[in-house]
């Protein structure tokens, strides 16, 4: 099967994705096995490949935001059938069995695996995923409409929620990429006033254009304190601007699973008055069935550009540089809905 394979750790500007030929791999106990469609292309990626995240598995094909149909089922692989449509998203294991799985927080799992990182994810013609943890996707949804869904919309839903923001509140979003566009529509949806601050001129014509009441770049602060923030950025030097931007008791949620290192804040104006500061990391199985229910119910409409599987590394390199407006995703097979 054609793949994009990375085989070391590198810049993304040197190109290190590798177009390859790979045996199609066979699927286990409890596995399906996708003939894939499209891949989203995901920030998480690019932290893969540089080295920001751990080094784990290598080489490893990366892409965890992967649509496709099922082809093949491994023994006692059940809850889908030959020719179903599925996702797979960047969880992919966990021991079902640790304190964290028992009390429902299954994404803080110490045992927890990941697509296009533990194991071969979707820049390829075919990936493997345990039953388990692969999604249905509603019809709502064409290829590549469902594929940013899959970690851009559920790490966003996830983030929303942990935000602490309700229905009708206000909500500010710093930086504007695949999984902000995604929770704009989320949170307009819930009736809630949203304010966006991101340094793309492009991306601040994007976050107007899909009903953000209030648009500013770097450094500028909303015009109204918001019940709670959520920064996708991975930059630790806006999380004290976010603090001070929220109300008393507000929250905010960074939903980057990288951040470089936050600076020095004042108690006074950044953390009294009861804020907090919240993580994310990862998601749990029902957090995807809730982010794909709800985005079906709006309907959240991805704002995507397509490109071929070849040009994975050249699509990197824009999103690492804020070339890419809304999702980009990557058509593995041809004839694409």
């Amino acid at each position: 099967m054609k793949a994009m394979l990375l085989p070391a750790i590198a810049p993304i500007e040197e190109r290190p994705l590798e177009l390859v030929d790979l045996p199609v791999p066979e699927p286990g106990p409890g596995e399906l096995r996708v003939r894939v469609q499209t891949c989203g292309v995901c920030r998480t990626d690019l932290h893969v490949i540089e080295g920001d995240l751990p080094r784990h598995t290598l080489p490893i094909v990366p892409g965890h935001q992967v649509v496709g149909l099922v082809d093949e089922l491994g023994p006692s692989c059940k809850g889908f059938a030959i020719g179903d449509r599925v996702g797979i998203a960047w969880l992919r294991g966990t021991c079902g069995e640790c304190h964290w799985c028992v009390a429902g927080s299954e994404n803080l799992c110490p045992d927890s695996s990941y697509t296009g990182y533990h194991a071969d994810g979707g820049y390829a013609e075919y990936a493997v995923v345990p039953g388990a943890f692969a999604y249905a996707i509603p019809e709502r949804f064409d290829d590549l409409q469902a594929a940013p869904l899959l970690c851009a919309g559920i790490i966003g839903y996830r983030a929303l929620q942990r935000s602490g923001v309700p229905p009708g509140g206000r909500i500010a979003l710093y930086g504007f990429g695949s999984s902000a566009h995604v929770v704009l529509q989320l949170a307009l949806h819930r009736g809630c006033t949203v304010d966006v601050v991101t340094r793309g001129e492009s991306h601040r014509e994007l976050a107007e254009s899909m009903g953000a009441s209030w648009v500013g770049g770097p450094g500028e602060t909303p015009p109204v304190s918001a019940d709670g923030a959520i920064i996708f950025a991975p930059a630790g030097e806006i999380v004290p601007a976010a603090l001070r931007a929220v109300r008393k008791g507000g929250t905010v949620a960074c939903a980057g699973i990288y951040m470089t290192p936050i600076p020095e804040m004042d108690y006074d104006a950044c953390v009294f008055h009861e804020k907090s500061l919240l993580s994310v990391e990862a998601n749990t199985r029902d957090d995807g069935r809730g982010l794909l229910a709800e985005a079906a119910e709006v309907p959240v409409k991805a704002h995507v550009t397509e490109f071929p599987l070849e040009e994975a590394n050249e699509v990197l390199i824009r999103l690492k540089h804020d070339g890419i407006d809304g999702s980009a995703v990557l058509r593995v097979a041809d004839g694409v809905g």
